[in-house]
């Protein structure tokens, strides 16, 4: 007697129609959480707050000249607080960014005016001078392991001390001399610190240099390799050693690059004003790093955009000018700022956890 085994066909389920079941891991998240997870998004609603308050509270700030004004302001402090967020977002700081600016500016001054030389002649010296300030901070910084708190506050105190006693020796005074009647001086003019009229309105060169640098460094971070580099030793530089980020030449250059940033505001304020004070800049090394991280850059690296300073200098530029053209006590003007960037450092942490959240 056999047995004969007959095969069952296939059963085929079909899928369900409903809803499928994922992990949280798997889960996509909303698209207002996505969009918070962008660091330049909080700062974005913060400047347009401030812009609207200042509109209701300041009627002169409805007047196009005064927006070109407030625009010029942010454009001083955001052409140096770009440099300074890709090296926050590489994981370190510099302190001396402030004093460095005038350092760049009184080289050029002294250089042009003591020699009789092109202006020109200064502006290079300049250039090299902040760049080398730059890759000294990167060197110590590399070779020695110390923080970047520590390095650059001891070339803060150097380049104050400098600023100062060369200034006096060579010129005899705390400010250096005209310079508004030397050769290649309105040529230079033309390029750091001229203006040019829109509808009847005067606006300044450096609002220009400063949305070109803005858009370069948010090139330079989403599409090219530097970019990751950044991300990478400012989240974690060993493990981007580990996997070949050249983390030695990546540091050094964030730094020259706020030498450069330097060099750049350096030579505007020399080329509007025709002479430097030497004892300016302290404090401003502060406001870079504030509009930083205002924009959504983080103090401990890894985490940031070029776009988000851009909102954080233009905070800083509508308050500072937004109190004067309401008519109240410009001394208000550091505790808006303590408030905006304590705001800004609660916002983003509550930012981070709502867009981390499962």
């Amino acid at each position: 007697m056999s047995m004969t085994h007959h095969a069952e066909p296939a059963v085929t389920t079909p899928p369900a129609s409903g809803p499928q079941q994922t992990d949280g891991r798997t889960t996509r998240r909303p698209l207002a959480l996505r969009l918070l997870a962008r660091p330049e998004v909080g700062v974005f609603l913060g400047a347009l707050a401030v812009w609207v308050f200042f509109l209701i509270t300041a009627p002169p700030v409805r007047e196009a000249a005064s927006m070109a004004n407030i625009l010029y302001q942010s454009s001083t402090i955001g052409i140096m607080a770009l440099p300074v967020a890709l090296l926050m977002i590489g994981g370190e700081f510099d302190l001396s960014a402030g004093v460095a600016v005038i350092t760049s500016a009184l080289t050029a001054s002294m250089l042009s005016y003591q020699l009789t030389m092109n202006v020109w002649v200064g502006v290079i010296a300049a250039l090299v001078v902040s760049l080398g300030i730059g890759m000294f901070n990167g060197w110590m910084l590399v070779k020695t392991g110390l923080p970047s708190f520590l390095v650059t506050l001891g070339t803060f105190l150097i380049l104050q001390g400098v600023n100062l006693a060369v200034t006096k020796l060579v010129t005899g005074n705390v400010a250096t001399d005209d310079i508004s009647d030397m050769d290649g001086f309105d040529q230079a003019k033309k390029i750091f610190a001229s203006s040019f009229e829109i509808g009847g309105v005067q606006v300044k060169i450096t609002i220009v240099w400063w949305l070109v640098f803005a858009a370069l460094a948010t090139w330079v971070l989403l599409r090219t390799k530097y970019g990751n580099w950044i991300f990478a030793v400012g989240g974690n530089k060993e493990s981007a050693r580990a996997v070949g980020v050249p983390v030695t030449f990546t540091k050094i250059s964030l730094f020259m690059l706020v030498g450069f940033g330097a060099w750049f505001v350096g030579m505007h304020q020399l080329f509007s004003f025709n002479t430097v004070q030497s004892g300016e800049g302290v404090g401003q090394e502060l406001i870079y790093i504030a509009a930083a991280v205002i924009g959504g850059c983080l103090l401990t690296g890894g985490a940031g955009s070029a776009i988000g300073p851009v909102f954080g200098a233009f905070m800083f530029g509508m308050v500072q000018q937004g109190i004067v053209y309401a008519g109240w006590n410009p001394d208000w003007f550091k505790a808006f700022l303590g408030v905006m960037l304590l705001g800004a450092v609660l916002i983003n942490l509550w930012v981070q956890r709502t867009a981390t959240r499962r």
